[in-house]
C-alpha cells in the first residue's frame, strides 16, 4: 500500500466507530451466487401465487423488484401477500456455496467500535449466512427487512430507523454495500461509503441496472476484495 492511499484511508476512517455492512454479495463474494438461489425461489413463489408459467412469473418478479425495491414489497403492495411466509420460502436454500472466512472475521473484529449488518433480507437468513462464514459473533446487531417495517433500501426510511434504533451517529459511521443505489442515502447523511464490487473475472448472475451508479460522488471507495480493503484500512489506522 502506497503512502497516498494510507493517508487517504486514515483521514477518511480514523473517526469511524460504527461499521455497517450489507449482507448478500457484500460479506461473501457475489460469485457464490447464493442470491441467485433466492432469486429463483422468488420466481417460483410468484408462479405459484398467480398460477402463472415460470417465464411470465420471472418477468413479473423482475418488474416488481425494480419498481418497488424488492420483490417482497411489490408483492405486498400489489397482491397483499403474507411477508413472513414469503421470507421463509425464498430463504429455504443451500448455503454450502459460501465458504467459511475466518480471516474476514478477524478483520471485522479488529475494527474499532460496533459492527452492524443492515440487510433487505431477514434475520434467520443473515444468521445462517454469517454462521456459514464463521463471523456471527463479531456483530452487534442485525437490522433486517422486518425491523425496517418491510420497507427496503434504498428508501430513506429504513436508514433513519436503523440510525435511530441503534443510536448510530452517521458522521462516525461507514457503510459497505454491493449496490450503488443503496449508498446514496448513507452518503447524504454523512457516512463514509464503500462499494463492494464483484471479483474481477468472476462469473455471477446480476441485473445490469443494479450496478448503475447515479453519482460517483456518493461512493468514497470501491473494492472487489473486502478482506484486502479491510486489511489495508486497519494498517492505515495503525
Amino acid at each position: 500500500m502506497n503512502e497516498d492511499r494510507r493517508t487517504q484511508l486514515k483521514a477518511s476512517f480514523e473517526s469511524v466507530t460504527e461499521w455497517v455492512f450489507d449482507l448478500d454479495n457484500t460479506l461473501y463474494p457475489r460469485h457464490c451466487d447464493l442470491f441467485a438461489q433466492i432469486d429463483w425461489k422468488m420466481t417460483d413463489y410468484v408462479a405459484e401465487l398467480l398460477d402463472m408459467p415460470k417465464p411470465e412469473a420471472r418477468v413479473l418478479q423482475k418488474e416488481l423488484y425494480r419498481s418497488h425495491g424488492t420483490t417482497l414489497r411489490g408483492l405486498m403492495e400489489r397482491y397483499h401477500i403474507d411477508p413472513h411466509d414469503f421470507l421463509d420460502k425464498v430463504h429455504d436454500i443451500d448455503y454450502s456455496p459460501v465458504e467459511p472466512n475466518p480471516v474476514l472475521g478477524d478483520l471485522i473484529a479488529a475494527l474499532p467500535g460496533r459492527k452492524h449488518i443492515f440487510t433487505n433480507g431477514d434475520v434467520p437468513h443473515a444468521r445462517r449466512t454469517t454462521d456459514r462464514l464463521g463471523i456471527t459473533d463479531h456483530f452487534h446487531e442485525v437490522f433486517d427487512i422486518v425491523a425496517s417495517d418491510l420497507v427496503p433500501k434504498p428508501a430513506e426510511g429504513p436508514y433513519v430507523k436503523f440510525l435511530d434504533s441503534h443510536a448510530v451517529d452517521p458522521l462516525k459511521a461507514a457503510m459497505f454495500e454491493d449496490m450503488p443505489r443503496n449508498l446514496d442515502v448513507p452518503k447524504k447523511f454523512g457516512m463514509r461509503t464503500v462499494l463492494v464490487l464483484p471479483a474481477r473475472g468472476s462469473e455471477h448472475s446480476a441485473e445490469a441496472w443494479e450496478h448503475e451508479v447515479s453519482q460517483d460522488a456518493m461512493i468514497d471507495f470501491s473494492t472487489d476484495h473486502l478482506d484486502d480493503f479491510l486489511a489495508d484500512l486497519l494498517e492505515a489506522l495503525g
